[in-house]
């Protein structure tokens, strides 16, 4: 039985993203690679990033795979249910079996498995997806494969949830052999003058954020040990020689103890790397932020979401907004670059608060923020708190969740004013530009400004 993992992210199909361009590699699928590797099971790995749909059509209908497995998330999602409802209406594909894993699969089964799915991987994907296959082609019963969900005499059948994995230490490292990771880097490199490389040391994030997912990893922390960690970048710098790493963790600075040992490994390995990583205010202080300099961050994300304590206690997010401010001007100080995340129009966030998040900007002043619009993804915590109030339900099969609105407190154009004005006054404070953008960047303030306080006193809010 050929066996295909792939996904579906083509990115000359994506303005967008060709205009940022730094694409990476899905991790998950070269993490199942590597398993299915060790478990001695022959698969194809066809990386869609720099190819085509004709291209990757080509290659499928020459390759007939039994099994043809996708890695789905958010952004490729519309792009794979168009693709699995092209695999089914061709009749020389008519016996392979079509598996869906990744994020956007655990909330969504029915919906998934109605697009023409046969077998759904719920969670942790290596043993699950290994003992499906071995089961496929041993015409074994699925029943005891955990993590499974698929369609047994036209219902609906759920396995027992899989174990999530204790040790990550054992699990083999990303396949990267099987994607043209040199193209990646090439690409980084055109685009912005330095390449860049992914690198997962944790899985599940330990807190409670309303609006976050955690439908793959769970509400958990598990790592690598840091010694691990070393040695795959020291293997990923003899191999690729990248100029710098991304740290996909969603808080990296979570245990104090790992960054010390973090340290201690990088300089027992005498390795010098350059990365940038996420993590949170609360996990970060003089000590942390002097590791992260002495082992190569070059830029640190501190996530904030809001300016206004109101609103990041209703996220949950459990932090202090004067600490978020703090630790992003320390950490700007000893000379580490600093980003954040801003979320508007969460529920009950008011003209107010955006005011108090502009002012937390040019207070803390952050060298990158980006923002965005707040979107409930099913499953989450903020998904149930608005479910009721869900004004906007797109078509599943054709749109995201991204795409999904609530009832807020203003209309859609607040909000677009309301990050305009926020832009602007960052733009403002920073005083990098010259007199007459200066007058041009004053006045968009004014006009966005005006926008939010008219519609704000119509709404009576």
């Amino acid at each position: 039985m050929k066996v295909l993992l792939t996904h579906g992210y083509f990115l000359q199909e994506d303005e967008r993203e060709q205009q940022i361009m730094k694409p990476y590699p899905p991790l998950g699928i070269l993490y199942i690679s590597s398993y299915l590797e060790e478990q001695e099971i022959e698969h194809e790995v066809f990386d869609t990033t720099f190819s085509s749909e004709t291209e990757w059509w080509t290659y499928v209908e020459e390759k007939k795979p039994g099994v043809i497995a996708f890695y789905v998330n958010l952004m490729t999602k519309v792009k794979i249910i168009h693709l699995i409802r092209k695999i089914r209406s061709s009749e020389g594909l008519a016996s392979t079996k079509i598996v869906l894993g990744g994020p956007d699969i655990t909330y969504n089964e029915e919906n998934y498995l109605e697009a023409g799915a046969d077998f759904l991987v719920i969670g942790e994907g290596e043993e699950t997806f290994t003992e499906l296959v071995q089961c496929l082609k041993s015409n074994d019963s699925l029943e005891d494969v955990n993590g499974l969900t698929y369609r047994q005499q036209g219902e609906i059948k759920r396995n027992k949830p899989r174990i999530r994995v204790k040790e990550v230490d054992f699990l083999p490292l990303p396949n990267r052999s099987r994607f043209p990771i040199e193209k990646y880097l090439a690409t980084w490199k055109k685009a912005h003058g330095k390449s860049a490389l992914n690198v997962s040391t944790q899985r599940g994030c330990p807190y409670t954020c309303k609006w976050c997912s955690t439908a793959v990893y769970g509400q958990s922390y598990r790592r690598r040990s840091p010694e691990k960690v070393v040695e795959e970048l020291k293997t990923l710098m003899e191999t690729y020689q990248p100029d710098t790493f991304w740290f996909v963790d969603d808080v990296f600075t979570v245990s104090h103890k790992w960054m010390r040992g973090f340290a201690e490994a990088m300089k027992a390995a005498d390795l010098k790397v350059q990365y940038e990583c996420i993590t949170r205010a609360e996990r970060m202080n003089e000590e942390i932020i002097q590791i992260l300099k002495e082992t190569g961050c070059f830029r640190v994300w501190i996530g904030a979401e809001s300016g206004s304590q109101k609103i990041i206690d209703a996220m949950d997010r459990r932090v202090d907004i004067d600490v978020v401010r703090d630790q992003l001007i320390a950490t700007r100080k000893a000379g580490i670059e600093t980003g954040t995340f801003i979320m508007v129009g969460y529920p009950g966030e008011t003209y107010d608060d955006i005011l108090k998040t502009a002012t937390y900007l040019e207070s803390a002043l952050p060298d990158q923020f980006t923002i965005t619009k707040s979107y409930p993804i099913k499953g989450t915590s903020l998904y149930d708190e608005v479910e009721s109030e869900i004004t906007k339900q797109p078509d599943w099969f054709s749109s995201t969740d991204r795409e999904i609105d609530f009832k807020r407190e203003y209309p859609d154009h607040f909000y677009e004013a309301a990050i305009r004005y926020i832009h602007n006054r960052v733009k403002l404070k920073r005083n990098e530009i010259g007199t007459i953008d200066r007058m041009k960047t004053k006045l968009k303030v004014a006009i966005s400004h005006n926008t939010m306080k008219r519609i704000a006193k119509s709404v009576g809010k």
